[in-house]
C-alpha cells in the first residue's frame, strides 16, 4: 500500500467525503496538527526571556512575577481537565479552533497590555487554549491517523520542541529590532493567527461524520471514567513524573552549573542542549515505540539516562558537563513517549481524548511542586546533593508508573472484562 493510499484509508474511517477530498483533508489536518503544536508553548517560554524587562514596564513585584512563572503549570492542569467534556459537547475540531483563536488574542494583547492586571489576563486565556491543545491532540491524531500514531505523535511532539525552543531563542533579538519586549511577544500571537487558518479549513471540510459528542465516531465499546482505571492512573503518574524533572531542569540546571563554577553564559549554553537533543528525540521515540507491541524498554532508556545524568551532576558538575546534560536530553523523551502511550493506550478517539485530559490535568498538578521542593531543599541544605537525590528519588515511582502504563492494554477493556 502506498503512502497515499494509507491516508486515504486512515480518513475514510472518519470522514464520509470522496478518495481525493478524503486525501486532501488527511494533509490538511496534519499541517494544522503541526502548526498548533508548534503554538503550545511560546507564551511560556518567550515570556521567560524577557521577564525582568516586563516586570521592570508593568512594575510587577518577584511575588507577581512568581505567580507568572507558576501560572502556566496551573491552567495546564485546570484548562486540560475541562477538555474532554467540552469536546464530548461542542466536537474536539471545533473547541481547538476556539483553543487557537485564544492563544492568538492572548498572546496579541497581553504584548499591548498598559497594566498588570490585562497582562496576567491575557496570558491566561492564552495558556487556556493551549491546555485544551494539549490534551485534544493526541485525540485528532488517534481519529485522523490511527495506523500512523506513533509518526504523527513524533512529529508534533517535534514541532513543540521546535516552538520552544525558537521562543526561548529568538524573542530578545526580534524585541530589539521590532520594539523591545512588547514586540519579542507581539510575533508569537501573529504564529498563532498563522495555526488558526488550517483549524478553520479543517471545520468546515468535516461535513459528514461530525458530531457534537466527540472527536470521533461513537466507541465499540463504553468508555469508563478514568479514575476508575489503573492504568489511567499509572499514566498520569508517568506523565507527572516526567514534567516534573523537566521543570525542574529548565527552573535549576542553570544555577547547578554556576555553582559548579561555570559563568552565566556557559551555563545558559549547558541548559540549552537540553531542549536542543529534545528535537531529533522527539522526532524519532514515538515512532519507534509504536512499532512495538509494547514501550517498556524505552521507558527503561529514559530513565536511565535520567538516573546517569542527575549522578553525574551530584557528583562530579565539572567533569564531562557536556555528557550530563545529553543524557538529560535523552532522558526527556520520558515526554513524546508519554504523549504516544496515551494515544495507544486507547482504542477510540474518546478513549483517547479522556485518557489524554486526565493524565495530563493530574500530571501537571504533580508538576508544579517540582521546582518549588528543589529550591526548599537547596534553601535549607546549601547544596544540590539533596534536591538531586530527591530527583534520582522519584525516578522510582517514574519506572514503575511508565512500566505498567507500556504493556499493551487499553482502558477500554476495563468494561470487557467486567461484562
Amino acid at each position: 500500500m502506498t503512502g497515499a493510499s494509507r491516508r486515504a484509508a486512515d480518513s475514510a474511517r472518519v470522514v464520509g467525503e470522496p478518495p481525493t477530498r478524503r486525501a486532501a483533508t488527511v494533509w490538511l489536518v496534519g499541517l494544522a496538527i503541526l502548526l498548533l503544536a508548534f503554538n503550545l508553548r511560546p507564551a511560556v517560554t518567550s515570556l521567560g526571556a524577557v521577564l525582568d524587562d516586563v516586570r521592570g514596564d508593568l512594575g510587577l513585584s518577584a511575588t507577581a512575577a512568581g505567580v507568572l512563572t507558576t501560572l502556566p503549570v496551573l491552567c495546564f492542569a485546570a484548562f486540560g481537565a475541562a477538555a474532554p467534556g467540552l469536546a464530548r459537547r461542542f466536537g474536539a475540531r471545533r473547541v481547538i479552533v476556539v483553543s487557537v483563536t485564544a492563544i492568538m488574542l492572548g498572546l496579541l494583547v497581553r504584548a499591548l497590555a498598559g497594566n498588570a492586571v490585562v497582562f496576567f489576563v491575557m496570558t491566561g486565556l492564552a495558556l487556556a487554549g493551549m491546555a485544551t491543545g494539549n490534551v485534544l491532540l493526541p485525540a485528532i491524531v488517534k481519529r485522523y491517523f490511527p495506523r500512523r500514531v506513533g509518526r504523527m505523535t513524533g512529529l508534533y511532539t517535534t514541532s513543540i520542541a521546535v516552538g520552544t525552543t525558537a521562543a526561548a531563542a529568538v524573542t530578545v533579538p526580534v524585541g530589539e529590532v521590532v520594539g523591545g519586549w512588547r514586540g519579542g511577544l507581539l510575533v508569537w500571537g501573529v504564529t498563532a493567527g498563522v495555526a488558526v487558518i488550517p483549524w478553520v479549513l479543517v471545520l468546515r471540510a468535516d461535513h459528514a461524520g461530525v458530531t457534537s459528542r466527540g472527536p470521533g465516531p461513537e466507541p465499540a465499546v463504553p468508555v469508563p471514567r478514568m479514575a476508575r482505571v489503573p492504568l489511567a492512573w499509572a499514566l498520569a503518574v508517568y506523565f507527572g513524573s516526567q514534567s516534573l524533572q523537566a521543570y525542574a531542569a529548565f527552573g535549576w540546571l542553570p544555577q547547578i552549573y554556576r555553582d559548579a563554577g561555570f559563568d552565566p553564559a556557559t551555563a545558559g549554553l549547558l541548559l540549552a542542549v537540553v531542549p536542543t537533543l529534545g528535537i531529533p528525540v522527539a522526532l524519532a521515540l514515538p515512532m519507534l515505540a509504536a512499532r512495538r507491541p509494547d514501550q517498556r524498554p524505552y521507558v527503561v532508556v529514559c530513565v536511565a539516562a535520567f538516573a546517569a545524568g542527575y549522578l553525574g551532576l551530584m557528583t562530579v558538575p565539572a567533569t564531562l558537563p557536556w555528557l550530563w546534560v545529553v543524557l538529560l536530553g535523552i532522558g526527556g523523551g520520558a515526554f513524546p513517549l508519554a504523549l504516544v502511550m496515551i494515544g495507544l493506550r486507547a482504542r477510540t478517539p474518546e478513549g483517547t481524548v479522556r485518557l489524554s485530559g486526565f493524565a495530563q490535568s493530574i500530571g501537571y498538578v504533580v508538576a508544579a511542586s517540582g521546582p518549588v521542593a528543589l529550591g526548599l531543599l537547596y534553601d535549607v541544605t546549601g547544596g544540590w546533593t539533596a534536591p538531586i537525590g530527591l530527583l534520582i528519588g522519584l525516578l522510582v515511582p517514574q519506572l514503575i508508573a511508565g512500566l505498567f502504563a507500556a504493556r499493551p492494554v487499553y482502558v477500554e477493556d476495563v468494561h470487557t472484562r467486567k461484562a
